[in-house]
């Protein structure tokens, strides 16, 4: 390998917690002139306060990359499992209820 490809290699840890992942069913992107702000929520049914489960920061150069590489892959699933549906105008529907307000066991 030569010494230009082995300086851009990077070791990328991920312990075992982090590897579990967090569910998040919401995404609250905002932004200022230096940087952008990820909070990504967790709405659950019957609920009415959400809470941020993880909060990502960008300049605004890494949010470009992000959402290029974000098309990149969307294109990539797309090709394989076919084209996802949107509601009409894009609009995301926040499911409060999730459908059924009512618990059983």
């Amino acid at each position: 390998m030569s010494q230009q490809n082995k300086t851009n290699e990077i070791n990328i840890e991920l312990s075992e917690d982090m590897a579990q992942g967090t569910y998040a069913n919401l995404a609250v992107i905002s932004h200022s002139h230096s940087e952008f702000v990820l909070d990504f929520v967790r709405l659950m049914p019957g609920v009415t306060k959400a809470k941020v489960q993880s909060r990502i920061i960008l300049t605004p150069e890494h949010a470009k990359r992000l959402l290029g590489a974000l098309q990149d892959n969307v294109s990539k699933y797309e090709s394989t499992h076919g084209k996802i549906k949107l509601n009409e105008g894009g609009a995301p529907v926040i499911p409060m209820t999730f459908g059924n307000n009512t618990a059983q066991a």
